[in-house]
């Protein structure tokens, strides 16, 4: 079975577009399509890269280019007016349900509350939330993103997607071969069709 490396963070809108996809191309050419949660403001500080809304013109471009690409795949996709968010508690959340939890759901829930449907996950009280109308425990939440060995393991995917090249969210790896973006979703079916 072929495999699909996505290193994501949910802050990435394009990180969102690329999962709604990504989840059926493996389902289609029976691949398996393999998570690894990483903080992009790491990648961005250790690789010198910024976010496109760093950039005025590419920041509104991209605005653009987000909902062209949501109407082009058929999915749902809001702007969030509370973005940029500190992921950091959320992506050490979906390191922690990776390794014992319900981890499909969460990174459904997390990109559903921050691009179709967006609220302010920076609060706290609004995340608590979000996590128990989904049925999550928010108690164990805190208690899982509050573990040394979670918060270690968001470092060092974090840390081994630098050592591989990568400079943005998302990135798929198929064996050796990169792609940076949800727009170059084509090469990576062309080359697991095969």
């Amino acid at each position: 079975m072929k495999e699909i490396d996505f290193y994501f963070d949910f802050g990435s809108p394009t990180s969102y577009l690329a999962y709604t996809q990504l989840t059926l191309m493996a389902e289609r050419n029976n691949a398996e399509l393999i998570f690894y949660p990483i903080l992009l403001g790491g990648i961005f500080k250790a690789t010198g890269n910024s976010p496109p809304a760093a950039v005025p013109a590419k920041g509104k471009y991209m605005m653009v280019d987000l909902q062209r690409f949501a109407d082009k795949y058929k999915v749902p996709y809001a702007r969030n007016p509370f973005f940029p968010v500190n992921t950091l508690p959320l992506m050490r959340g979906a390191v922690s349900y990776q390794n014992n939890g319900d981890f499909k759901k969460y990174v459904n829930v997390m990109f559903e509350n921050m691009w179709i449907k967006p609220k302010n996950l920076n609060d706290i009280e609004i995340l608590k939330t979000v996590l128990t109308d989904n049925g999550f425990d928010q108690h164990d939440f805190i208690e899982r993103i509050s573990d040394q060995n979670v918060k270690e393991k968001l470092i060092l995917n974090t840390e081994n997607a630098v050592q591989k090249g990568i400079f943005g969210a998302p990135t798929v790896f198929v064996g050796d071969e990169m792609f940076f973006g949800q727009d170059r979703l084509d090469f990576i079916e062309d080359l697991i069709s095969h």
